[in-house]
């Protein structure tokens, strides 16, 4: 006689739906800063960068030096985006990386 087995397709679909959105959570209660909203859609590199450096100036919830949380959230929106980033967009904002070096003033001479 056949049994029907219980399956746990539901319930492994709700704990990923939970870890999902891991990133949104750890920008929220991080000691990430508090970005402008839709930063990283903003057309031009510069305007990127000012705004991100702005933002990391400003913070309190940050540990490290401005330049390294402007660049760590630069660095971590590259990476949460992954494969769903365009060519187009990822070399925006790897534009704004290079110009929030020189508001930094960390260019290499």
């Amino acid at each position: 006689m056949l049994t029907k087995r219980k399956t746990t397709s539901s319930s492994a679909h709700r704990d990923t739906r939970k870890t999902r959105k891991w990133s949104a959570r750890v920008t929220q209660t991080s000691d990430a800063m508090d970005l402008r909203k839709n930063v990283f859609r903003l057309s031009d590199p510069k305007k990127i960068a000012r705004s991100v450096k702005r933002s990391a100036q400003q913070s309190n919830r940050r540990k490290g030096t401005p330049y390294q949380s402007a660049m760590s959230m630069l660095n971590f929106y590259i990476n949460r985006a992954g494969k769903n980033l365009t060519p187009a967009k990822k070399e925006k904002l790897e534009k704004a990386k290079e110009e929030l070096k020189v508001l930094f003033h960390r260019t290499d001479d």
